[in-house]
């Protein structure tokens, strides 16, 4: 198929997303950017951060990863059950109480301004370093299918994507962004069912084909209870999600911003639950598309390449694929991708604008020029990351980003947790301290055991910082400590 079609596929994509976000900003002001004016239907939110918590990182590594994980990975997802039940019951209810905007001024309430200062920072490269990985990838794919073959240079193609997700969410931010992901998510679904579609018609399979080839292949497996040595070992990986889901989504401005823009509550409460449930089918629905390219690979002869990110995109623009399969991938990417970046750059501008720049204690004015200054830097920074990236990727993608995660999202769990399970407050000049020490110690374990851990070295990471806080508390309990 010619590039060029694609590129056309791409930009229509692109002009449909412009209208919706040009309708959904009218009127739009600070409030509608940060929150969203509390007015967003708790469906449309529970819908739309399918697509968001997913990312083009899922839509092309959850499928590469089935050749040498099975369906392990679904471990991981029934450990994000029980973390989104803690965060719908226990962290949801106490932001809404405290009327937050920026998730980590609890963390001012509590503790004081370096408390506060330290988490938003840890949040700030957290997902700045995640948001980066995932474009990095998706931008890679898109250059491998598309702009490699009209000679278009990989900056460009990086800065293009960015400055498109920066232009149409500079204005209605998180009003935006609900009813953007939300349509970015069907594409996203439909992109993966009509995917599932197509190989068993290559394939001569019916339903019933499909799920008795994935049975009796080698791809199937799902649980592994036997040796904790295992990666795949069922307890460290049902962990290792329950904590992943509680600090990358609860301890994470950019989902926890969706959920904040809700009405009340209960709306919020009805949100997470739905969209928990909800991605159990999707997880399944990724495996299933990853153990059907492996089938497929086996069946015809097609050499895997080496990195298993490049499976989909490989098999997608194979010459005896329908041009119809390659539409649904690229629409499904792209759609995959901007429905986590759009939100996460999102979610960056506020916190920095607010926890570090501290621009609303100004007027709303000044808010504003700020707020839009610094969202223009954070698309700028993710760029650049990006092009870094390019330059030295050698790792399989999204352990890159559990991995990152483990270390900058660490000092998060400790400090929410200190302040959630104690009623101690701490010596406020050591927090950095501890906060950069725990990661530090978790990178040299790591070197020192290569083998031994795998995601569940944040749950580590936030235990080291949690026992550091426990050591700078301060003796006494006030009698009013929350």
């Amino acid at each position: 198929m010619s590039p060029y079609f694609i590129l056309c596929i791409i930009l229509v994509y692109f002009v449909g997303i412009y209208i919706v976000s040009h309708v959904t900003a009218r009127k739009a002001d600070n409030s509608t950017f940060f929150i969203g004016n509390r007015k967003s239907p708790w469906f449309i939110v529970a819908f739309g951060m399918i697509g968001a918590s997913i990312s083009g990182v899922s839509f092309i590594s959850v499928p590469g990863w089935v050749g040498t994980s099975q369906f392990s990975y679904m471990q991981i997802v029934l450990g994000y059950l029980a973390g989104y039940a803690f965060i719908a019951l226990v962290l949801m209810p106490l932001y809404y109480k405290l009327e937050l905007t920026s998730i980590y001024t609890y963390l001012q309430k509590r503790f004081g301004e370096t408390s506060y200062i330290s988490g938003a920072m840890f949040f700030l490269i957290s997902r700045t370093i995640g948001s980066a990985f995932r474009l990095f990838l998706s931008v890679s794919v898109l250059q491998y299918v598309v702009f490699d073959h009209m000679g278009v240079p990989f900056w460009l193609t990086a800065s293009c994507a960015l400055l498109f997700v920066y232009y149409y969410t500079r204005i209605g931010g998180v009003r935006t962004i609900i009813y953007t992901d939300t349509i970015q998510t069907a594409f996203m679904l439909f992109s993966l069912i009509g995917v599932v579609v197509i190989l068993a018609r290559f394939l001569h399979l019916d339903f019933a084909g499909v799920f008795n080839a994935i049975r009796d292949s080698n791809y199937s497996k799902v649980f592994f209870w036997t040796e904790y040595s295992d990666k795949r070992f069922f307890f460290r990986q049902f962990l290792s999600g329950a904590f992943i889901a509680i600090t990358m989504t609860g301890l994470d401005q950019d989902l926890m911003q969706k959920n904040l823009s809700c009405k009340n509550i209960r709306e919020a409460q009805k949100n997470m639950f739905w969209f928990s449930l909800s991605l159990i089918p999707v997880n399944i629905l990724f495996l299933v598309v990853g153990a059907m390219l492996y089938i497929f690979a086996a069946q015809t002869g097609f050499v895997i390449p080496a990195n298993s990110d490049m499976l989909f995109p490989a098999v997608a623009t194979l010459d005896v694929m329908p041009v119809f399969f390659v539409i649904i991938f690229t629409i499904g990417l792209i759609s995959a991708t901007f429905a986590s970046s759009d939100s996460a750059i999102t979610a960056l501008t506020t916190s920095f604008t607010l926890d570090i720049l501290k621009a609303n204690q100004k007027s709303d004015e000044y808010l504003a020029k700020t707020r839009k200054r610094v969202h223009l830097a954070i698309s700028l920074l993710i760029i650049g990351l990006i092009m870094l990236f390019h330059v030295v990727n050698n790792q399989n993608v999204i352990s890159a980003v559990f991995t990152a995660a483990g270390y900058t999202y660490g000092p998060l769990l400790g400090l929410f947790s200190f302040g959630l399970f104690t009623k101690y407050k701490l010596k406020e000049k050591l927090v950095p301290y501890v906060t950069i020490a725990s990661p530090v110690v978790c990178l040299f374990l790591n070197f020192l055991f290569p083998d031994f851990f795998s995601f569940e070295i944040l749950i580590i990471n936030g235990m080291l910082t949690f026992m550091g806080l426990f050591v700078i508390r301060k003796k006494q309990i006030p009698e009013n400590a929350n």
